[in-house]
């Protein structure tokens, strides 16, 4: 018994560890289709085949039989005349040659039964169900492989539910649905005593199915004598009459078959036995003495019909006595035996009334019932038969208005006013969106009102504790309420086709009598009976989204709810997690419930992560066999069964394996499954603007459509095209880029190679043909069908065979519609590859996105791709970064080529050095923009805007170096005052030298410092009066005044101290030394503050929230701040000199910045950056000394030496020493010593004159912060809307694309009036696109449509502005606040049709700020 689980590679799960979660999931292998495989890969191969319904999951070879197979040949090297027949054919081959394939292979049931028992109870039922789809026998009792006790897998029944047809006395057709467990039947049980010739199981095939191998036997493919895990298995299955006149049997019948010998398991034998109608044996040729006699004998006298077949005995049908039978099988024909049987078996039937029920099984006291045995099965039966309690003895049509009333009549009234608030009428737009805004609160708020019912209290409470537990539940719900409603929903289902036949003919004899009337009442009194009826888990949860929607509108949790209404949707993510679909768009009420299922997106997000989906949907007309291919192809369990066709539509996850994952860049498939087009004409109503768009929301949300064709019906087939080329128009006019498959069902000979070529011709023909009708409708440019999507005629065209081999119920699927759909997966899984995937939140966004365009009617004009919006902001921050590096990086260029020039160490800058030095950054830049065009999560919507902005940097770039060498040109231009500048220095200096050899003279009386004094000061004034008189030539009047205040004020002091110096016999090269250090000093002042004001720009472009992102960013924060100061006129600025109002609002941020940071920030930065110059100019100092000493130089060559070091650091040069002279001056060491002892104290004095209100004083005002922050910002659009003056929101001047812009306003801000009054306009620029008025452009006579505004041109025609009827709190709050102040301002008054709607008035000034937030 080991042996065969290891062998198959599940030693380790044979405890049912096997998953259905691991099962269901995308791997490799589930997209290979095997026809043999090797033995470890048995199970997977058997499991995905199974899945897929492909009944040939049994008949999978290995690998090693493969091989066996192959004919074996001796060598024998001998020649013809001496082969021997004897050593060639006849010989009796060796044991180790004869049957050694046969022992070692693996039966094909062992690997089925090897499943059984490794899977979880999920897994079971979902193999069964598949079993059972495949027409294949059912296990039924089932001994454990090690322990032998049996066990009833009554769970793994459950979900099966099966349709048939019968005729009653009057011999009409009666159509019953019934799942198999309720279903009372006769019971026809089969088992064998001892070894017999005749296969059993193919004998009970026959009578059910001749067609098909319902039960494996001997003469099965790939079957051996080896067979381990089937005996004492019984099997069941029902034979499912079609009402034909050549059904075999004209009931619905259970057969079961017990594997084995039947003495050898007594236990399974006595349930058949008492169980069955029928009992049918067979027995090989038998004596009186045989073991098993006596069994034979107690069930020969039992009054119950017993059929026996000997396998030996070759004697046609006899019946023995009353209710017994004996017939041979022995050489005969097996359609008479099987005829013999069938009439025996239907003998025995007609005079019994017994019936077998499967649910009766689990009354059996010695035997394992798998449902009572598994505790959470057991408890999650409990709680579902709990729940289903309190819907006893109530009116099935009424349940759903009782138990569920969120969803009845107030949800779809608000869906319906939705739609009305999206398409405003009437020239008060604003009051009418503001009246229906607040009927829909009000509808909320009654919605809100309704208590949760005892039903809903208890499904939440089973699911508040999400486990094992909680799935078993949801499953039992699930099934409880199928049994529950399917007899009421069965009977009112025959009653509406009773009731559509008889109005359809009506219709064709063109009645438009009262008769055709009242019949069609009557038919949608039906329709909404059974609409009623329908009672399903998606009903629970489609009322959990509207508990929740109600509670997210009037903000308050529900009384009864026993915890916060913002933890249901983590209810939903966690079923979808589980494998449950999710209701995207109610049928019923004809909307999707957008606020609950973005809050059940996040909640997934919040469990899953931001996963990477991959949106397939499906398109058809209704019954088409949507849900049973993607059922097929992906394992799922959509509804498909009769009068449970899809409503509205469902999406439902499919897991990708972490080995798949890699290779296919995605984490989920996400599946749509919709209701079927034409739906609605079927239950009497309009369809055409319903399925037009329908089609665009589910063309739109997915990455890729399956529009699914059914048989060779061409104007179905038109009908559909229409609408699908319709909505691909659609997508390709709005940016969107779906792809489509069509899939070709039910066509009857997919083989034809040549029929294909010409169905796709056609279907081309026509696919073009309807694009050019729908370019009429949606104005768009396209002859023909490649010109709205990419479009392979050859590759994306499907042709399916028919599902069915032979007519239900009792047909197989077809094996070929399995490989069909095996290689439509692999079709997908291509286009999964190769396509630019979502991410879950931004799936989330577009759902929205698509709804509100499609609420508002004209889909193109109002559709606002927020993905897009978002990842164009996202672009336009990372430009502004880009920008910044750049213009920073010149700054620093800038900076050091300026203390070059100012030094005449260079005399002209040519844009070609300019470039070089810019070159790394831009490279880095260039390197950046690459990386996240090409490797960002959006790099297929960023790919549209790469070529403009690789263009606007390039621009950018030459723009940076073209002003940088206008500067330096400037200059270079003004170095005559420099000239001027530089002979006051030289003054200065000769002062110096005059007051040294005056203190050399003096040197005896250097101890009377009053004569000292005297002296030096009688000097000073001498030498400054003769300055006076030299300089009377320069025309410069105010640059003699500043010499004159130099040298009267701040330089005698300074020289007195030299000249004490001197006096006290100080070296000239210590003097000297001092001297340079002085000189240093308003250089290393100037540099100090430069680079403090370029470190604290990064610094406050990352740390201040206002300036740290792109120019949308800098608004929001202006408007807050506005908001907060309330200040009309400031306001006012704002609207009509946005720019001013910037650049002011920069100024105060850095201003504020400074002042809050500056002990932290500010202060530090320039400590550290004097501690760095002074390092450089120390490290210059010891670098000019030793090129010195090494080339034997003197003062002069280490001053040439120590300047130059210095150049692009500090502005000092030569010149400032000019005039001075220090040919004594030899000790470069004490030169050194001299300048490392002076700085610290130089260094300390800037500091203590560095303070808050010195920063911005002391600095160039091109260097300041502030200014260069408005230099970076305030180089973007600055155009205004024509009607609200709300700024566009692009970063780059002269931009491609049309002006746009977050939030509008109300456009009588702008001063806009009702035309014949003196009434302010209400009216936002988004409603008003919204609506069917006129405006007057420029207050002209000229009069155009809000929907056509870009025909007034001008202006207008260069904006974008798409319907939005958001809350938009903020401009709302603020016409609330200064109505007085704008009526004043304006003159004109907010009244008649410039009344201000009431619920403007309830924004608090808290909720206006918070909305810049949503909104920017």
């Amino acid at each position: 018994m080991n042996n065969i689980f290891h062998k198959l590679h599940v030693e380790g799960r044979h405890l049912n560890k096997l998953r259905a979660a691991d099962v269901l999931q995308i791997t490799e292998k589930s997209l290979q289709s095997h026809e043999s495989c090797a033995e470890e890969e048995l199970i997977q191969t058997f499991l995905q085949k199974l899945l897929m319904m492909d009944y040939t999951a049994r008949y999978i070879k290995t690998k090693e039989t493969d091989e066996q197979d192959q004919m074996p040949q001796r060598d024998i090297d001998s020649s013809e005349e001496e082969s021997d027949v004897f050593d060639d054919i006849l010989e009796i081959m060796s044991p180790s040659e004869n049957g050694t394939s046969q022992s070692q292979r693996i039966h094909p049931m062992d690997v089925q039964m090897a499943v059984f028992h490794c899977a979880d109870g999920f897994l079971k039922q979902l193999l069964v169900n598949k079993l059972s789809q495949c027409q294949y026998a059912l296990p039924l009792l089932v001994p454990d492989p090690f322990t032998r006790q049996i066990e009833f897998p009554f769970w793994t029944f459950r979900q099966i539910n099966k349709s048939w047809k019968t005729r009653n006395t009057n011999n009409e057709i009666i159509s019953q649905t019934q799942p198999v467990y309720k279903a009372e039947t006769p019971m026809v049980s089969f088992f064998r005593f001892g070894s017999v010739s005749s296969s059993k199981s193919q004998l009970m095939n026959s009578l059910i199915n001749e067609k098909h191998n319902t039960f494996f036997h001997r003469n099965c493919p790939g079957s051996s004598r080896t067979r381990v895990l089937m005996d004492g298995v019984v099997e069941i299955a029902w034979f499912y009459p079609s009402g034909s006149s050549d059904d075999k049997f004209t009931d619905c019948v259970a057969f079961c078959n017990l594997h084995g010998d039947a003495g050898d398991h007594e236990k399974q034998l006595q349930i058949l036995t008492e169980m069955a109608s029928v009992n049918v044996v067979l027995l090989p040729q038998l004596d009186r003495n045989d073991k098993h006699v006596t069994k034979i004998q107690n069930l020969y006298r039992n009054r119950k019909p017993l059929i026996f077949l000997f396998t030996e005995n070759d004697s046609s049908v006899h019946k023995t006595k009353p209710g017994k039978f004996r017939i041979g099988l022995k050489d005969r024909n097996q359609s008479e035996v099987s005829e013999d049987l069938r009439r025996a078996i239907n003998d025995c039937l007609s005079e019994l009334s017994s019936t077998f029920r499967l649910e009766d099984l689990s009354k059996h006291s010695d035997i394992r019932v798998d449902e009572e045995d598994d505790e959470d099965c057991r408890r999650g039966r409990e709680a579902a038969q709990q729940m289903m309690s309190l819907l006893e003895k109530k009116d099935l049509t009424e349940i759903k208005e009782s138990f569920l009333p969120h969803q009845g009549k107030l949800w779809h009234q608000w869906s319906q006013k939705n739609k009305e608030l999206h398409r405003p009428q009437g020239d008060e737009i604003e009051m009418d969106i503001s009246r229906k805004k607040t009927q829909l609160n009000q509808i909320r708020e009654q919605q809100h009102e309704f208590d949760i019912s005892e039903f809903m209290k208890c499904f939440i409470e089973e699911m508040s504790l999400y486990d094992e537990l909680t799935i078993f539940f949801l499953k039992w719900l699930r099934i409880l309420l199928d049994e529950h409603t399917s007899a009421d929903s069965s009977a009112l289902l025959h009653k509406y086709d009773e009731k559509w036949s008889t109005v359809l003919q009506l219709k064709e004899k063109h009645d438009k009598s009262e008769k055709l009337k009242a019949e069609q009442t009557e038919l949608e009194r039906i329709s909404g009976d059974l609409q009623a009826a329908t009672f399903g888990l998606e009903h629970i949860m489609r009322e959990i989204g509207q508990i929740y929607e109600s509670c997210s509108s009037v903000k308050n949790n529900k009384k009864d709810l026993q915890f916060d209404f913002s933890s249901l949707p983590s209810l939903a993510a966690e079923m979808m997690i589980s494998g449950f679909p999710l209701e995207l768009m109610d049928g019923d009420a004809d909307h999707v419930p957008v606020i609950w299922i973005s809050a059940v997106l996040d909640a997934l997000i919040q469990k899953l992560g931001d996963q990477r989906v991959f949106v397939l949907s499906v398109l058809g007309i209704q019954s088409s066999g949507k849900s049973t291919m993607l059922n097929a192809m992906f394992g799922l369990q959509f509804a498909v069964s009769a009068g449970r066709t899809t409503r509205g539509a469902f999406m439902q996850l499919v897991r990708v394996s972490d080995e798949m994952k890699t290779q296919m860049n995605f984490d989920y498939i996400l599946v749509v499954d919709t209701e079927g087009l034409r739906a609605l004409e079927l239950a009497g109503r309009s369809t055409r603007h319903h399925d037009n768009e329908f089609a665009t929301f589910v063309i739109g949300l997915a990455n890729l459509t399956l529009i699914n064709i059914l048989g060779e019906n061409t104007a179905e087939m038109q009908d559909i095209l229409q609408i699908v080329v319709q909505a691909f128009m659609r997508m390709k006019k709005v940016r969107l880029n779906p792809s489509c498959v069509f899939v070709h069902q039910s066509v009857s000979d997919v083989t034809a190679g040549e029929k294909n070529m010409e169905g796709r011709r056609r279907l081309l023909e026509k696919l073009d043909e309807m694009t050019k009708l729908a370019a009429e409708e949606e104005v768009c440019d396209a002859e023909c069908f490649s010109d709205v999507i990419k479009f392979d005629v050859q590759n994306d065209v499907k042709y399916f065979a028919q599902l069915w081999e032979g007519n239900p119920p009792m047909a197989a699927p077809n094996p070929n519609y399995c490989k069909n759909i095996q290689e439509l997966k692999k079709t997908i899984m291509y286009y999964a590859s190769k396509s630019h995937v979502i991410m879950l939140k931004d799936f989330k966004i577009q759902i929205k996105d698509l709804w509100e365009a499609l609420l508002n009617e004209r889909f193109v004009f109002s559709f606002r791709n927020s993905l897009e919006i978002s990842v164009y902001r996202k672009l336009e921050t990372e430009y502004s970064k880009w920008s910044w590096r750049l213009r920073s990086a010149m700054m620093e260029t800038e900076n050091k080529l300026h203390n070059k020039i100012e030094n005449e160490a260079i005399h002209k800058v040519e844009e070609t050095d300019l470039q070089r030095k810019l070159k790394k950054t831009s490279e880095e830049v260039k390197k950046s923009m690459t990386e996240f065009f090409e490797k960002d999560t959006y790099a297929d919507i960023l790919i549209q805007w790469k070529t403009s902005f690789e263009t606007k940097i390039k621009e950018l770039e030459k723009s940076i170096l073209r002003e940088t060498k206008k500067k330096f040109n400037e200059i270079l231009h003004q170095r005559g005052p420099k000239k001027k500048i530089d002979q006051m220095t030289h003054h200065e200096n000769t002062l110096f030298e005059k007051s040294k050899e005056l203190a050399l003279k003096l040197k005896d009386k250097a101890k009377d410092e009053e004569t000292l004094k005297k002296e030096f000061d009688l000097f000073w004034k001498m030498s400054v009066e003769k300055i006076n008189l030299d300089t009377c030539t320069i025309k410069d009047i105010e640059i003699m005044k500043n010499m004159r205040e130099i040298l009267c004020d701040k330089k005698r002091k300074e020289y007195y101290i030299f000249f004490q110096k001197h006096c006290h016999g100080a070296t000239s090269t210590a003097i000297f030394g001092e001297i340079i250090c002085q000189k240093l000093k308003e250089p290393i002042e100037q540099s100090v503050y430069k680079k403090t004001a370029r470190d604290l720009t990064d610094e406050i472009r990352s740390n201040c929230s206002s300036l740290n992102g792109n120019r949308s960013n800098l608004e929001k924060h202006i408007l807050k701040t506005l908001a907060e100061e309330e200040d009309f006129h400031k306001y006012m600025n704002y609207i009509y000199k946005p720019r001013d109002h910037f650049k002011s609002f920069i100024r105060d941020e850095v201003s504020r910045y400074i002042t809050d940071e500056f002990n932290v920030s500010v202060l530090p930065k320039m400590k550290k950056n004097i501690k760095l110059i002074q390092q450089k100019i120390m490290d210059a100092a010891h670098k000019s000394t030793e090129h010195v000493q090494v080339n034997r130089g003197d003062v002069g060559l280490w001053l040439k030496s120590f300047t130059q070091h210095l150049s692009d650091e500090l502005i000092f040069s030569e010149k400032d020493l000019s005039g001075l002279k220090h040919d004594d001056v030899d000790d470069f060491y004490l030169l050194e010593d001299v300048m490392r002892e002076e700085l610290p104290a130089i260094m300390s004095d800037i500091i203590s004159r560095f303070n808050r209100n010195t920063f911005p004083v002391k600095l160039d005002y091109k260097f300041r912060p502030d200014e260069l922050l408005i230099d970076h910002f305030c180089r973007c659009c600055w155009v205004q809307c024509p009607f609200c003056k709300a700024i566009c929101t692009k970063t780059i001047v002269n931009h491609d694309e049309d002006h746009s812009v977050a939030i509008h306003r109300n456009i009588g801000l702008n001063g806009w009036f009702y035309r014949g009054t003196t009434n302010l306009a209400i009216t936002i620029c988004t409603s008003g696109v919204a609506s069917d008025q006129f405006f007057h452009p420029n207050a002209s006579d000229d009069k155009f449509p809000w929907r056509d505004y870009r025909r007034a041109g001008g202006v207008y025609a260069d904006w974008s502005i798409t319907p939005d009827l958001s809350e938009l709190p903020y401009w709302k709050w603020f016409v609330c606040r200064f109505q007085k102040d704008l009526e004043k301002y304006y003159s004109k008054t907010f009244i008649g049709y410039g009344k201000i709607p009431e619920e403007w008035r309830k924004y608090s000034k808290h909720e206006a700020i918070e909305s810049l937030e949503k909104y920017i």
